[in-house]
């Protein structure tokens, strides 16, 4: 089933979804944001890269900045840190650009602030992006990059079935809890110290009895 424009989210999401769907609702169901030392730092590295009008040819490697994106199947839209057109003379699986003679295939490259996550939260945004691409130009994409602003070291993603099945059932998942508009409970874990939103969210509270198991354990007596 596709998606229409209506029913569009942003690309970005899915990365924030992966790593807590609480996150995710807060920030684009409720339009909940905070920012804290991880999300300005996150920010200054992408005001590096994140400029439409820069173009940067290297050899037989063109560099495009901000490249909007958008997957009917996946409904999903947003725009690339950036693109490097690398050139082929495979006419069937590559792209042409007004600016530059001949075919190129598209190598989405995506900033990231820190160092690679124990899970795949970096790569399934990454994965979009290829989606988009490859919908938008009718062309299949094998890898693409991550690369970290910590180690700054550009890490070589394969674009495997099994990360592209992933990639979708998310996306299916974020429209599912975006139609109904219910935002996940919190559940409390490591990670969530870190998180901008934690003042928001409030995990901590989770772990408290609700009002009616208070009042049973503490003023009422069980009927038995």
């Amino acid at each position: 089933m596709d998606y229409s424009e209506d029913d569009m989210l942003m690309l970005s999401g899915i990365q924030h979804y992966m790593f807590c769907p609480r996150q995710w609702a807060l920030i684009h169901i409720e339009q909940q944001w905070q920012e804290n030392r991880l999300t300005v730092e996150g920010n200054l590295l992408h005001n590096n890269v994140d400029n439409p009008f820069y173009r940067q040819k290297n050899g037989e490697i063109i560099t495009l900045r901000s490249v909007s994106v958008a997957s009917k199947k996946l409904g999903l839209y947003g725009i690339t840190d950036a693109v490097e057109l690398k050139a082929t003379k495979d006419m069937s699986n590559a792209i042409s650009h007004p600016s530059y003679p001949g075919y190129w295939v598209p190598y989405p490259v995506e900033y990231k602030r820190g160092h690679s996550k124990p899970d795949e939260r970096d790569e399934v945004q990454l994965a979009a992006q290829v989606i988009c691409l490859e919908e938008m130009y009718g062309i299949h994409i094998f890898t693409a990059a991550l690369y970290y602003g910590e180690t700054r070291h550009r890490e070589v993603i394969v674009i495997s079935d099994k990360l592209r099945e992933l990639t979708c059932r998310l996306a299916d998942e974020m429209h599912c809890i975006y139609l109904k508009g219910d935002v996940p409970k919190a559940v409390m874990k490591p990670h969530c110290r870190s998180c901008s939103l934690f003042d928001i969210c409030l995990p901590q509270l989770n772990k408290r009895l609700s009002v009616s198991d208070y009042l049973k354990q503490n003023l009422y007596e069980e009927i038995t």
